[in-house]
């Protein structure tokens, strides 16, 4: 891994009054200090940290035909989701959550009904809907249950008090009275979600085993929980199936961003980190159904997130093997150094990875392994040189998954099996190569 001096933690700049003279007070008024005046200057914003990070994220697609809960939506439904967040709440009892819902690909204007949060039912690993009673709270969203979510817009909540510990799983329920026309979702969380008819959002758990409840593994509408942790960085990691979780089992957060988050929170304390991972994501190119480019939400998806100190680039694999795929290495290099100067221009620190081996996978040639090759020689001799759109870091996860016998394929144990994807195990090895320092710098 290379890498260049820390970045400073984003922060906003302080207008400051500057005078060749003296500090003039109209006659009759009341004397101030310089230190009112600037504070009367200075934006509301800059005189508060950030204290907000993201602890769970994920990133939207529009629905297709094949995703029948969302492509036409839903009426008097309640959808729970299960999550697990990297940063908890403040400790000691002083613990506040915010939740945020998206309507970025839905059709029209979504009234949401009562949302709660609570911590799931002691004991209770794995999948299931069960939540503690005592812990279920409404959330509120200025002030009242409920809001209206404007189509392609964000409905923040209000801070809710819940303590949830570092590495604790969330329950989050909404209510959508409907009809609510196609939602904004993410197709695949790696997660069970419940689906109930009515209200259900301080049940228990039972609501959503009777009747004509159903299951699905997509979050609806939700796309993120953020908690007040000041001090505490966060990392948006911007991805493709390899980061949102595929190859690794649904309700085990095995993912690679759950390692991360475990093995930072071991190496130094906590660290939010948001999976923005979509299956089939590519650098360069937009998909009906894999959604847009990393390029073209990357303000969307990690950008607006608060408190966001690195952004962790996971792409790359797709433009190489996925249809059409991008035969000259130059134009996915290009593509890269736009999203570390559109990043850096928000003052983040910007890390890369190299792609990672997929002489298994089915579309793999010699001649797309000269050009991982290629893309990746040139993404280290690059890295912490500090010339334009150069990654301040980049973590060769493609060297800690590669087969020693034959490095165009991943070692069999990292192998889920498909030549592409990392099992469990291949998740830990990427995490492990990516430092705390590498990270954060």
């Amino acid at each position: 891994m290379t890498g260049t001096a820390p970045l400073a933690r984003r922060t906003l700049l302080t207008g400051a009054l500057a005078s060749t003279g003296a500090l003039l007070v109209a006659p009759g008024a009341a004397a101030r200090t310089l230190a009112d005046a600037v504070a009367d200057v200075a934006p509301p914003a800059a005189r508060r940290p950030v204290t907000w990070v993201p602890s769970w994220a994920t990133a939207h697609t529009r629905p297709t035909a094949t995703d029948p809960l969302v492509a036409t939506g839903v009426t008097d439904r309640t959808v729970r989701h299960v999550l697990r967040l990297s940063a908890g709440t403040a400790p000691g009892g002083r613990g506040r959550l915010r939740v945020r819902l998206a309507g970025t690909f839905s059709a029209q204007p979504v009234l949401v009904g009562t949302v709660t949060v609570a911590r799931r039912a002691p004991g209770l690993t794995g999948a299931g809907p069960g939540v503690a009673p005592e812990t279920v709270t409404p959330v509120t969203f200025g002030g009242r249950g409920g809001g209206l979510l404007a189509a392609g817009a964000t409905l923040v909540s209000d801070p809710v008090p819940l303590t949830v510990p570092d590495g604790g799983d969330l329950v989050v329920s909404v209510h959508l009275p409907g009809p609510t026309g196609p939602l904004s979702f993410h197709r695949n969380v790696h997660a069970t979600g419940y689906v109930a008819t009515g209200d259900r959002t301080s049940d228990a758990g039972d609501g959503f085993s009777t009747g004509d409840a159903a299951v699905t593994r997509s979050a609806v509408l939700l796309c993120g929980v953020d908690v007040e942790r000041p001090g505490v960085p966060a990392v948006a990691v911007l991805g493709d199936s390899i980061t949102e979780g595929v190859g690794t089992p649904d309700d085990a957060d095995q993912r690679l961003t759950d390692h991360l988050a475990r093995r930072l929170a071991e190496r130094g304390g906590p660290v939010g980190v948001a999976n923005l991972g979509i299956s089939g994501n590519r650098v360069l190119l937009d998909d009906e159904r894999f959604g847009p480019s990393g390029q073209a939400r990357l303000d969307r998806d990690a950008l607006a997130l608060p408190g966001v100190d690195t952004l962790l680039v996971v792409l790359g694999v797709n433009d190489l093997q996925q249809p059409p795929s991008q035969t000259d290495p130059e134009i996915i290099l290009a593509g890269y150094r736009q999203l570390v100067l559109r990043a850096r221009d928000q003052g983040l620190r910007v890390v890369g990875t190299t792609i990672t081996p997929f002489g298994g996978w089915q579309r793999w040639t010699p001649a797309l392994e000269e050009e991982r090759r290629y893309v990746n020689a040139a993404l280290l001799a690059g890295a912490g040189t500090g010339r334009p759109g150069a990654f301040d870091a980049v973590a060769d996860v493609a060297a800690a998954l590669a087969d020693p016998a034959g490095p165009a394929r991943l070692r069999p144990a990292y192998d889920s099996g498909d030549g592409l994807h990392p099992s469990p195990a291949g998740a830990a090895a990427m995490a492990g190569a990516i430092g705390r320092r590498t990270l954060l710098g």
